[in-house]
């Protein structure tokens, strides 16, 4: 049996205690009872907010309202809408094929923003790249949220695409828990989590970027945090949807 490549990275301090609470977290966030009724709004709100937040990050920053209305033209932000909508296609073919899903994300996420012969194409570190969809294919030994998170991690700090490649890395790592069965639902607006905490995303993806073991470590903790406010979002929307504004 093949072991684990990224096992080692759970050893590092305070990392997993980290990711069992965002595992419970996210339990806890699936018990809300609007998910029993109300579990495709719920969903659409998640999607949504995910995106503005992911364009938030891009510093594509518009109030969710005004997305909600439809009047923001912003090529970034339709990107991010577009990967919100498209990610849940992509789900089966992400472990079987990672770069031509790249591609795809990438084509979602950049049209109108790079010309169109860029679309898709890597422009840099295709070594790094190949090493990375080495090791999303067909893994079931990593677990799924620490697998997302190096994932997203090595795919902000390779910047492989042109324009907004931070909509594509987010994207991925919200496959990587759709499909290894962490967040099956895809109700988990990690995206949102990370926007809460803007400058921990921004200084640990920094410090993963350095290759030390405290990189490593700031980043996936940061990562386990994120998770956590996503699912914590997850309550408050579905008390939303439970009791509407107005009534």
């Amino acid at each position: 049996m093949t072991s684990d490549p990224l096992a080692p990275l759970l050893a590092l301090a305070d990392v997993e205690p980290a990711f069992t609470q965002a595992r419970e977290h996210v339990d806890a966030a699936m018990r809300h009872r609007a998910l029993r009724r109300n579990g495709g709004q719920v969903a659409a709100e998640v999607s949504l907010r995910a995106a503005v937040a992911s364009a938030a990050l891009e510093d594509h920053r518009y109030d969710l309202d005004e997305v909600r209305a439809g009047t923001v033209t912003d090529p970034v932000l339709q990107g991010a809408l577009r990967v919100a909508e498209g990610v849940g296609g992509l789900v089966d073919l992400w472990p079987r094929a990672p770069r031509q899903v790249l591609a795809r994300l990438h084509v979602l996420a950049a049209r109108g923003v790079v010309p169109d012969d860029d679309l898709g194409r890597l422009t840099s570190a295709a070594d790094r790249i190949d090493a990375l969809a080495g090791l999303v294919a067909g893994n079931d030994r990593t677990p799924p949220l620490l697998l997302a998170a190096i994932v997203h991690a090595e795919l902000i700090t390779l910047k492989p695409f042109a324009g907004p490649a931070g909509l594509v890395a987010r994207a991925a790592a919200r496959l990587t828990l759709i499909g290894r069965g962490f967040d099956p639902r895809g109700i988990v607006g990690v995206e949102a989590g990370h926007l809460a905490r803007e400058p921990e995303y921004t200084g640990s993806a920094g410090a993963y970027a350095t290759g030390t073991p405290d990189g490593v470590r700031s980043w996936l903790r940061h990562y386990a945090s994120a998770v956590s406010a996503g699912a914590d979002e997850i309550a408050q929307i579905g008390d939303d949807v439970l009791t509407p504004s107005g009534t």
